[in-house]
């Protein structure tokens, strides 16, 4: 079933409440910063506003959380979002002489959104999303989480759910924050297997000169397979319209789409059937023939990859000035925010579960004084208490290894 997402209206004063109250601003400070106290990390971090009427305010920079939640709560802005850190200060870069003012530093992001889905998904398409179809977005988190790791070591990985439809990445580790342009490129392209024109049947070129694949995609089919089966084969049964199977004839070998197609021409037979069709073909005629199953087995797993592989919105990675929506942050269409995810349990998120704008401000005002108030956040009084003690918990990881990374080149780093 497709969820509801316009829960309710967002009105300005309701934001300006979120904000007043509940916006974990000295925790956004924390992770962006790396230390207890402003660093350029955070002073030089470029802000831009999209406020009321659709207005973009770029360039906007702090020293402290405070001046930040003093900066949101004057403009109310309908949503902010964080850049780079910058050779000096963004709201001085007027003050700069020409050239001068470049980003220097920032986070490795990904993106992944519903909508590059649409050819694929059956239940649902635009800005619709359902559990069933929230699926893919799982598969791709389990994937990228795995791939960053295991390929870059990169350590430190944030998970935000954008709202509506969506999850971004977020990578802190200082090697990564380093990455140039260029670099960025390089690895995005690496990471990228979907790619073409909606026009374009096959997707998926990723094969070396051996034409076996890459370690790092042999890893990631172990995950893939399954997936394959219980989400395009099983849920979304892709291949049982005809529009679904003649597109996966583009992808199988030619000595077998005259016999499937003649097969699946005549009755109406599930994915999964279709699928066992084509593995019956391939068994049948590749018994003596080892460079014919070579091929078969190849565009197997090539269909497998293009079907279930993440989607990754490679513009969004490739540039260090590229501005991402803040964790926390409030999708303006749902009302519902912009929350952190742990990967190892992404299975069981729901996007539909996530706290919204209204109903957080009816928990804060029903909650019962327990005498401690000042020692409290409001945030910890509502559910979402869970989601901020999450970012805590990786800004924490951050602000260890800073200290020790201190402790061992027995000064300052410099940011």
């Amino acid at each position: 079933m497709t969820m509801n997402i316009d829960e309710e209206p967002l009105t300005p004063e309701l934001m300006l409440a979120f904000y007043r109250r509940l916006y974990p601003f000295k925790s956004i400070f924390h992770w962006l910063n790396h230390e207890h106290t402003p660093t350029k990390l955070f002073m030089n971090r470029e802000f831009a506003f999209t406020l009321q009427g659709d207005v973009y305010l770029r360039y906007q920079s702090f020293t402290t959380p405070d001046d930040l939640k003093k900066q949101v709560c004057a403009m109310n802005p309908t949503r902010f979002e964080i850049g780079p850190m910058y050779t000096a200060r963004p709201r001085d870069k007027k003050l700069a002489r020409p050239g001068a003012f470049q980003p220097v530093m920032r986070e490795l992001v990904f993106d992944i959104d519903m909508t590059d889905y649409d050819s694929i998904r059956t239940c649902c398409s635009d800005a619709s999303i359902c559990q069933r179809c929230w699926a893919f977005i799982a598969v791709a988190v389990k994937i990228l989480d795995q791939a960053v790791r295991n390929n870059f070591g990169y350590q430190h990985l944030l998970w935000v759910y954008s709202g509506r439809r969506g999850i971004h990445l977020w990578i802190s580790d200082k090697d990564a924050m380093e990455l140039s342009d260029d670099q960025r490129k390089a690895l995005v392209g690496w990471m990228t297997v979907i790619q073409g024109s909606k026009e374009q049947h096959k997707k998926v070129n990723v094969r070396l000169s051996s034409r076996h694949l890459p370690p790092s995609l042999k890893e990631a089919l172990e995950v893939l397979g399954p997936a394959f089966t219980d989400i395009i084969l099983e849920d979304q049964d892709v291949f049982r319209p005809e529009e679904g199977w003649r597109e996966l004839l583009h992808l199988i070998p030619k000595n077998y789409v005259e016999t499937l197609e003649a097969k699946w021409e005549k009755g109406d037979r599930s994915s999964y059937d279709k699928w066992e069709d084509f593995k019956s073909e391939i068994k049948s005629s590749t018994r003596k023939d080892t460079i014919q199953r070579f091929t078969s087995s190849t565009a197997m797993e090539d269909i497998i990859l293009q079907y279930t592989y993440p989607r990754i919105d490679a513009e969004v990675s490739k540039h260090r000035n590229h501005l991402l929506k803040a964790p926390f942050c409030v999708h303006p269409k749902t009302g519902r925010v912009c929350v952190p995810v742990d990967p190892r349990t992404i299975d069981d998120f729901k996007p539909e579960a996530v706290p919204t704008v209204g109903q957080l401000l009816r928990e804060l005002d029903e909650a019962k004084d327990t005498g401690d108030a000042e020692h409290r956040s409001d945030w910890e009084k509502t559910s979402l208490k869970p989601y901020v003690e999450m970012l805590d918990k990786h800004a924490l990881a951050l602000m260890e290894e800073v200290r020790r990374t201190k402790r061992d080149q027995g000064g300052d780093m410099s940011w």
